[in-house]
Formats: structure tokens, sequence, C-alpha cells
């Protein structure tokens, strides 16, 4: 019995605590899925840094047991390495006036946060 809940913990054959979205609809639901994903990118793709990253976070959660976020987190980053964050000052987040309870900077102008937008970049 011990050595089954050792399988649980390590190996490829691990689940992700939520799928991994890609896109065209398919999901990546276990570390060999992402394994086996990132190794069939194309080889400038499959050697990008966010990539390598991914890959790394990938066999040390399969041969060592940590957390499946871990690699998660590096798979997600990867997919999402041509978004980029910007700034979008027609879109801007009402604050309220100044003195409530949340700290809000009273002497900020009302509207000064900025809201973020993302565009993809390649």
């Amino acid at each position: 019995m011990v050595a089954s809940a050792l399988v649980a913990d390590r190996g490829w054959k691990r689940r992700f605590d939520e799928p991994i979205p890609l896109p065209r609809g398919r999901r990546l639901v276990t570390l060999e899925d992402a394994g086996n994903y990132i190794t069939k990118l194309p080889k400038a793709e499959h050697e990008a840094r966010e990539w390598q990253a991914a890959m790394e976070a990938l066999i040390l959660v399969a041969t060592s047991g940590g957390p499946t976020m871990f690699a998660r987190i590096g798979v997600m980053r990867a997919l999402s390495r041509h978004v980029e964050r910007v700034v979008n000052p027609d879109r801007k987040e009402h604050l309220g006036t100044g003195g409530n309870w949340r700290g809000i900077d009273e002497t900020a102008a009302p509207g000064a946060a900025v809201a973020m937008a993302y565009r993809i970049v390649k």
C-alpha cells in the first residue's frame, strides 16, 4: 500500500489539478501530455527559454514528486510567452473618491488608475 502511494506522488502519469487548455480546444491533462507536447514543438520554439524552463519544471515534478502546480505554471507561462501586458489609457478604472477604508490615495485624481490590457506579439 505504501508503494502505491509513492507512485501516485511521482511519475509522468500524474494529473494536473486543472487541465491546461491549448489552442484549438486540446488540453494537457498529465505531466506526460505536457512533456510530449513540448517535445513535438518546432525546434526554434522548443529551444525558447520559457519552454526549456517549463520542461525543467516538469522533470523536477515528475521525478521529485513536487506539486504539479509548479509544472502547470511553467507550461502556462511558456504558452503565453507572446502575450504582452500593455496599458490602455482609454480604459480607466474609477476608484471613487478618496478617504475610504481601502486606503486609496486621497490626493489621486478620480480615475487615476489605468486598466491593463493584453495583446499578442510575435
